[in-house]
């Protein structure tokens, strides 16, 4: 389960585009945040999660938060502003289960590898898709896990809505605000796949007469139902029209930290499949919100990319970074049993302080909403001006190890008592 939302800059304060999503997997999959520079590439290939590709001669920096194992990325941005967010969604069009096709964060790191504005990642992922498929497991330890995919692709001055089935698609422009959850919710798009009409005429999903209704010919109503996509798309879109105009970066963190439309008395034990920052309960409920992004891009100056780089965004911190700097190489990668990285870390914290939700959130939520504040602040003031990559290398920093610090002190305080 995610969730993703964007903002153009017609309903931003700033007058930016602001992409984010939380990116809900298996509780003890952790997720990597990396910054790839820039490559020129000798005829080759590239191992994606199950197969290999043909390489492209350039490939363009990007930052992105993915699965410690998978090559694949659930979010992420390039150095030309292009941001892309994936969901899974749930489908009439049935899969062979081989691992012969490409997963749907395959698609999404190679399309912002491969294109300089959002209509060019469109167009990545559409001829990928319909090349390659999207026959692949998206699970972790759920090695049956397998789906279709949704995304939101921008870039500083435009959107798209992509939604799949099988190699079918339907796309449509975003005007003004965006959001997808585990659903397919595109009834009529500007593009359509060449036969996306023609084969559910076949499968008998579509009369033939009636307007053609993309998302209600396709959707699979058991699975997108018990996953409540419609629920979360509905808090995120009207969180962001309430803010229409006003709506800035920290808004967008305070979304991605909603709990069962923003229960005061919200519990983990009280999660469920319609929270937008989602804590596992069952087998109903299996996810975890494994990592968070606010993405502000803008059309002549830094693009700042706010990531967690840990689990659940109500008790995280969100730390700006920035391309053309080093702050990321320093982040320690997890991988699949608890180290020293900073998701790991959180990890632990959390899990004690769920048991005790809303006495052990007290305690660390006075000084993690002043850290975030500072970092937002902070952000703000420095990019009045012309900073210089050193100067937002520095600030990243800074915020990096001040989130550290606070990690470690809360960790300290929790073995204490």
């Amino acid at each position: 389960m995610c969730d993703t939302f964007l903002a153009l800059p017609s309903v931003t304060r700033d007058k930016t585009t602001i992409l984010s999503k939380n990116s809900d997997r298996e509780p003890a999959e952790a997720q990597a945040i990396e910054h790839i520079p820039a490559q020129r590439h000798s005829e080759g290939s590239t191992r994606c999660t199950f197969i290999e590709i043909p390489q492209v001669q350039e490939t363009y920096a990007y930052i992105l938060s993915r699965p410690f194992q998978m090559w694949g990325a659930e979010m992420g941005v390039n150095q030309w502003g292009v941001a892309i967010g994936n969901e899974a969604v749930f489908t009439k069009v049935k899969q062979p289960k081989r691992n012969d096709g490409l997963t749907g964060m395959d698609l999404l790191r190679l399309a912002l590898e491969r294109s300089r504005n959002s209509e060019e990642a469109l167009n990545t992922i559409i001829t990928l898709l319909e090349q390659y498929g999207q026959d692949a497991c998206g699970g972790y330890q759920n090695r049956d896990f397998f789906y279709h995919n949704s995304f939101i692709i921008a870039d500083p001055g435009s959107g798209w809505i992509l939604e799949t089935a099988g190699k079918k698609w339907a796309a449509r422009q975003v005007h003004d605000i965006g959001s997808i959850s585990n659903r397919l919710s595109i009834s009529t798009a500007e593009r359509y796949s060449t036969n996306a009409q023609f084969f559910a005429k076949q499968q008998g999903w579509w009369n033939g007469q009636s307007t053609f209704d993309f998302s209600k010919a396709y959707t699979d109503r058991l699975y997108t139902w018990l996953g409540r996509g419609s629920r979360r798309q509905a808090c995120t879109q009207e969180a962001c029209e309430a803010q229409s105009g006003q709506l800035t970066s920290h808004d967008a963190m305070h979304i991605l930290q909603t709990h069962n439309l923003d229960d005061p008395h919200f519990t983990p034990k009280k999660a469920n499949t319609g929270s937008v920052c989602m804590h596992r309960t069952s087998i109903l409920n299996p996810s975890d919100t494994t990592g968070s992004m606010v993405a502000e891009l803008r059309a002549s100056r830094n693009h700042t990319v706010w990531l967690t780089g840990t689990p659940h965004p109500c008790l995280s911190i969100y730390v700006p970074f920035f391309f053309g700097t080093q702050s990321l190489y320093r982040v320690i990668a997890p991988t699949a049993t608890p180290d020293q990285s900073l998701w790991w870390k959180a990890k632990e914290l959390h899990r004690w302080i769920n048991k005790d939700y809303p006495v052990r959130r007290a305690m660390i939520q006075e000084q993690r909403t002043a850290l975030q504040q500072d970092f937002v602040d902070g952000e703000e003031d420095l990019l009045k001006n012309e900073p210089t990559t050193q100067q937002l290398e520095e600030f990243s920093n800074q915020c990096l190890q001040r989130t550290e610090a606070a990690l470690d002190e809360w960790i300290a305080a929790s073995k204490s008592r």
